[in-house]
């Protein structure tokens, strides 16, 4: 599985030079390891569906148990199905959509299959930190994606929202996986799902995992980025938002949901907000013009609606629930890739001035009805099937029921809006001129349409598909069916028909009753303001901070020092019992030095001298680290407190000779924040100095020297062995610094040679003049 990734990331880097030359070739060839994926999952899953899994686990670091995780089971194949299918077509469908050698071309083709990749490790991981890694893959993809070159307003901005909402999302969502594996003591999925943990600390794992699964799943109030997403290129669209990354944070809330069965922080949040997100965004798409965002709200309403399946922790909600997520892949995918062929053939995708099209092109108006029947819910589709058993899922909860009933009602009839928008013959309005569609745009579009419908027909194949995964919560008595009997399930089925038809025969006038409603509460002006009121705050923080005086930049650190862990340290602290005036003898005149030392700085009157002072202070504790037997660091005190000396030196040579003598109102408050700040790290050296309870380590180095290191000498063993990387780090430090000295010495010979040649060049034009004169 690793493999698959890691082919798909080899072909994606080789495109940027086949796009070069040929963009449609690029696209052909970026959709061959979808498809080789697509065919090995398909091969697996005989044995997967009868519960064989197929896991893999590659060792990356093991000595500190880095690892990465996969596994093929029930839902994985699903996904797999949706991830690498629908990337195949797309990509395929994208060769004949842009244009030859276009800037978006050369871009998206590698991109695509980078994203394909972040996709099927995310779907196929067995980790929940691989899961993250892959999941922030997904979300960088999708920013490079919707913002393409980046050179509309709109894009940028659609691009960064997107962004920020995610991105956000997944770091609550990591720290809920952090939660999660600390108090199951595994980050392993599988065995999360074999061994449930339990406590308090899994309803907070559960509540920050569902808020970035809310996020990429466009829940409310998170929905609002993926209208606005609908900037980029239809089949990006099609591919992103309707197949896949959309559906990751649905996907994970399937995966986990065995774990967090019966915790009620898991399994209400999910109801409650899917069923709002069903209904608003089923509500928002029945007014929406543009066919993009018609089906961007259409999405974010299905999203709402797998979200309370996936999350009910029930095996026949489980069962919908997978037979949705399935469902929506295929109609949704189809329906995005009709609306770009309408656009792209017809030059709109306006329903005010669209007319006409079903007559024009009654291939793609006969694969459009084809999706649209399926994401209405009318037999014999999978879209179906999957309503069908969401509704007996909740049965035995009314509200639930009622609410999912509604919901489909506006899913009829945002269905029967896209279909008439796109293909009916307006009255007044001039027919659309449109293109003949080539087969290289028609039969990807055509294939998940018809998938959908023979999946509805062999209704024993996603049974045995959804039934694998359902297992997981228990046994359960329901299947997939065309016809289960004359019940409470067909009459809410028929219900949502009738509701969805009427209310679209009525849609004219409940645009005008929308138009009438308040609006207190919009998403989309809720982010902006946000995103105003953090800018205006970072610009009054910086103003405020960001002053342009060091001292002021001093003061701010000190106080945030003072107030953070000098607050800490005096509530919770205390003044160690074994204190002792000395250890060693010699540490006292070395104590004096400093103290006069930095007595002599305070009260110098020349920059230089206080520089000096400040340096002899630190040559003074770098004499205590060697009494304390620390030659180490005593070596790089020194070194440090040479060179900051050395660049002292130089910047000196440009500020004036003495301190200045101006106000004096603020001497006081500065002396009193110098003294705070040098007691509290005064106390603090002394406390953590004393706060020692293992052995001191050294007894260890003294003992593993010869047999860990092949040392006979300890010190150069702690050096470049057992404490490598803190000697790199210091390497580093003085490196910096003395790269820093270099450019200060550079800079002020530059400056010489300057003012030297400025002063020869003076010189020249003067004895110019003279000879002018003479």
């Amino acid at each position: 599985m690793l493999a698959f990734v890691v082919v798909h990331l080899l072909v994606a880097l080789a495109l940027v030079f086949v796009a070069r030359r040929n963009t449609r070739a690029a696209f052909l060839v970026a959709a061959v390891p979808p498809a080789a994926a697509l065919g090995w999952v398909l091969a697996k899953s005989g044995p997967v569906l009868s519960g064989q899994a197929v896991d893999e686990v590659v060792e990356w670091a093991p000595a500190i148990g880095l690892e990465l995780a996969f596994r093929l089971d029930a839902l994985g194949l699903l996904m797999t199905v949706l991830v690498a299918g629908i990337g195949a077509l797309v990509l395929v469908y994208s060769a004949w959509y842009f244009h030859a050698g276009s800037g978006d071309a050369r871009r998206s083709a590698p991109l695509l299959l980078t994203f394909a990749a972040a996709m099927l490790g995310l779907v196929l991981a067995d980790d929940l930190i691989t899961v993250y890694v892959f999941w922030e893959l997904t979300t960088i993809c999708s920013f490079l994606l919707v913002g393409q070159a980046g050179v509309s307003r709109e894009s940028r901005r659609s691009a960064m929202q997107a962004l920020m909402i995610t991105s956000l999302g997944g770091l609550v969502m990591l720290l809920g996986f952090v939660v999660l594996g600390d108090t199951a003591g595994t980050f392993r999925i599988s065995e999360l799902v074999a061994h449930p943990p339990a406590g308090p600390q899994v309803a907070v794992a559960a509540v920050l995992i569902l808020v970035g699964a809310f996020t990429k799943s466009a829940q409310i109030p998170f929905h609002n980025w993926l209208p606005a997403a609908m900037v980029a290129p239809t089949p990006i669209s099609a591919y992103l938002h309707a197949a896949s990354m959309v559906k990751a944070g649905v996907f994970l809330v399937a995966r986990l949901a065995p774990v967090f069965v019966g915790v009620v922080q898991w399994w209400l949040p999910a109801v409650l907000f899917g069923l709002a997100t069903m209904l608003v965004g089923g509500w928002r798409a029945m007014f929406e013009t543009d066919l993009k965002k018609l089906l961007a709200y259409g999405t974010v309403s299905q999203l709402g609606f797998i979200m309370v399946l996936v999350g009910a922790g029930t095996p026949t909600a489980a069962m919908a629930g997978a037979t949705m997520l399935l469902a929506h892949g295929m109609f949704k995918a189809t329906l995005f890739l009709v609306v770009g062929i309408v656009d792209h053939n017809a030059g709109t995708r306006d329903v005010r001035e669209l007319s006409g099209l079903g007559r024009a092109v009654p291939s793609l108006n006969a694969v459009a009805w084809l999706a649209a029947v399926s994401m209405a819910g009318l037999p014999p589709t999978l879209g179906f099937l999957g309503k069908e058993a969401a509704f007996t899922a909740y049965l035995r909860h009314e509200w639930v029921l009622a609410g999912l009933v509604v919901g489909s009602m506006l899913t009829v009839a945002y269905t029967a809006r896209l279909l008439w928008g796109a293909f009916s013959t307006k009255p007044g309005v001039t027919p659309t001129e449109v293109k003949p569609v080539g087969p290289g745009l028609l039969l990807p579009t055509a294939v998940p349409a018809v998938v959908g419908l023979v999946l509805g027909v062999v209704y024993g194949v996603p049974d045995h598909l959804a039934a694998a995964y359902a297992s997981q919560f228990g046994p359960t008595t329901y299947h997939l069916a065309l016809w289960h009997g004359v019940n409470v399930v067909l009459v809410c089925t028929a219900l949502a028909l009738a509701g969805g038809a009427l209310l679209h025969a009525v849609r004219f006038r409940l645009a005008a009753f929308r138009r009438d409603l308040p609006r207190p509460l919009d998403a989309q002006r809720g982010y902006e303001r946000v995103m105003g009121l953090l800018e205006r705050v970072a610009v009054g923080v910086t103003g405020r901070l960001q002053v342009g005086s060091l001292p002021t930049y001093v003061a701010i650190i000190l106080l945030t020092v003072l107030a953070v862990p000098g607050s800490a340290l005096l509530l919770n602290a205390g003044v160690p019992e074994d204190l002792r005036f000395v250890d060693n003898l010699l540490q006292v005149p070395l104590a004096i030095v400093v103290v006069v030392a930095a007595v002599a700085a305070l009260r110098s009157h020349r920059r230089l001298t206080a520089i000096l002072m400040v340096g002899v202070v630190g040559y003074g504790i770098g004499g205590l680290f060697i009494v304390d037997g620390g030659p180490d660091l005593a070596l790089a005190q020194f070194l440090v407190e040479t060179l900051t000396l050395v660049a002292f030196v130089f910047v000196l040579r440009r500020l004036p000779a003495h301190f200045s003598t101006g106000e004096t109102t603020l001497r006081l408050p500065k002396m009193l924040l110098a003294a705070a700040a040098g007691t509290f790290i005064a106390f603090a050296a002394l406390i953590f100095s004393s706060a020692r309870q293992v052995p001191p380590v050294s007894h260890s180095y003294l003992a593993r020297a010869e047999e860990g290191a092949g040392a006979t000498n300890v010190v150069n063993s702690i050096i470049v062995d057992f404490r490598a990387f803190d000697t790199v780090g210091e390497i580093s430090v003085l490196a910096v610094a003395a790269t820093g000295v270099a450019s200060l010495i550079l800079a002020s010979r530059f400056e010489r040679r300057k003012r030297s040649s400025r002063a020869t060049a003076v010189v020249r034009q003067e004895k110019q003049k003279e000879e002018v004169r003479d």
